[in-house]
């Protein structure tokens, strides 16, 4: 087994606060990445990586970056679904890295929905 670093154990801290701050109600925003085999081959994990380190180089530790299998809508893939706390969760769709900084920046940080890129406002549940 390799040895950990001081570095890697930071990682690893960052990574179980991050988590805390989720499951303690403390995040702002929660952005979720549709990363389905479909999803995946659309380019899904260029928008992952991108969208980690904008969040990672801005310092936004109030904002949740996960990931989820397919949505059901393999055609409008790579697609991520942004929830803002006390607000309808945002599915966007057709995206790209650069897509996905100018949702980042107008909707999770200023809070406005970027509506060309975003397919539907609100949850497919029902109560």
């Amino acid at each position: 087994m390799k040895k950990l670093k001081i570095g890697d154990l930071e990682k690893i801290r960052d990574k179980v606060r991050r988590t805390a701050v989720l499951r303690k109600g403390e995040a702002r925003a929660k952005v979720t990445v549709h990363m389905g085999t479909c999803g995946i081959a659309a380019g899904a994990r260029d928008i992952l990586s991108g969208l980690l380190k904008e969040v990672q180089k801005r310092k936004l530790n109030d904002v949740i970056v996960t990931t989820s299998g397919c949505a059901g809508l393999c055609s409008r893939e790579p697609m991520a679904t942004v929830e803002i706390t006390d607000k309808p969760p945002v599915k966007y769709v057709d995206l790209t890295a650069e897509k996905m900084k100018k949702i980042l920046e107008q909707h999770i940080i200023k809070g406005n929905i970027v509506s060309e890129y975003a397919l539907a406002v609100g949850s497919e549940r029902t109560h």
